[in-house]
């Protein structure tokens, strides 16, 4: 394997400037990186992790924790995390927070306080008093999406907001009896995403004079099959069928479509269906929904972590734009209530 000495002749620059370039590191003229880069590639050099760990302090890796993996909302917020460390040399390490209290424990007792990582990065998960200060006694940077958190940088967005239009959207269409499937008790976990989008639904609806009946509830798990079973009870119960349907994520809202089409009720002319993440199979379903950006999330937060490493902070930066973006896409699945 080629040595770092044979880079830096052949880039014509010290050893130390190859290093520097290769970390990452700010103080390396733009022309000197390129020449580093490019005489590592030519002679297929790649920086030894532990001897980078042992002269820099740091381990060039990332530990990010999410209470699910395979959820799609997850995945994607991960994918842009991984995308963003991957392309600044960094590797990841996935804690993946499940509901055993001690599997949980043991993460923030054990793992964290390893220091095998650089900084963490928390996906939505609600963390305690104690592991807040647990990770902050470790003395590493620490971003959080979902929030908020107020002793550390989180990236947050107003969940209340987002069912708010979404409701809205249907309301100004002329529904008024507008059905909401929400999640089950034991799913509200961490920042309770669901009530808080309930909470938006239901502020929509009061604002509107629209009294809320609770027949028009149903709770499923945030999965195309829960938003199937739950859609079928709404649209096959006794009495007055609801016009439209705000699911809490896309997820739940094609399943409404396919429970729908199974029942022979067409979609929008029968029954207006809006969603909430922004799902890359939206576009296919032509679902109306609210887009929350999850893979720019994981960027986000990848780049703040980032930039907290470059500049070797730990403490939380008041001054830190937390609000994230969400936009309401109009497709097919929603129409003017006839």
């Amino acid at each position: 394997m080629p040595s770092i000495d044979e880079v830096a002749r052949l880039a014509g620059v010290s050893t130390a400037t190859v290093s520097r370039a290769l970390s990452g590191r700010a103080n390396v003229s733009e022309s000197a990186r390129l020449r580093v880069q490019e005489a590592a590639s030519a002679l297929g050099y790649v920086v030894s992790s532990r001897a980078s760990s042992l002269a820099s302090g740091r381990t060039r890796n990332i530990g990010v924790i999410v209470p699910f993996l395979d959820r799609w909302f997850f995945s994607t917020v991960l994918s842009g995390v991984s995308t963003t460390l991957m392309r600044a040399g960094y590797d990841i390490t996935l804690y993946n927070i499940t509901a055993d209290r001690d599997v949980r424990a043991h993460v923030f007792d054990t793992f964290l306080r390893r220091q095998r990582v650089d900084a963490v990065i928390a996906v939505s998960i609600e963390l305690h008093e104690h592991e807040t200060q647990q990770l902050l006694a470790v003395g590493l940077p620490v971003v959080a999406i979902g929030g908020p958190n107020p002793r550390l940088d989180t990236l947050t967005v107003d969940e209340v907001a987002v069912a708010r239009l979404a409701t809205e959207h249907l309301i100004g269409l002329g529904h008024r009896r507008i059905a909401h499937i929400g999640s089950t008790p034991e799913f509200d976990v961490d920042f309770h995403v669901t009530p808080l989008r309930r909470l938006g639904f239901e502020r929509a609806l009061e604002a509107a004079g629209i009294p809320l009946d609770p027949a028009l509830l149903e709770p499923a798990d945030f999965t195309i099959d829960g938003g199937y079973r739950a859609a079928t009870h709404l649209l096959t119960r006794p009495g007055p069928r609801p016009t439209a349907v705000f699911a809490a994520s896309d997820e739940m809202a094609i399943g409404t479509i396919l429970a729908a089409r199974d029942l022979g009720i067409s979609v929008p002319r029968d029954l207006s269906i809006v969603g909430i993440d922004g799902h890359e199979l939206g576009a296919l379903f032509q679902l109306t929904t609210v887009d929350q950006f999850p893979l720019g999330q994981g960027e986000r937060a990848a780049d703040v972590v980032l930039a907290k490493l470059a500049e070797g902070e730990i403490e939380g930066d008041p001054d830190l734009p937390s609000a994230l973006p969400y936009e309401l896409r109009v497709r097919g699945t929603t129409a003017r209530l006839a």
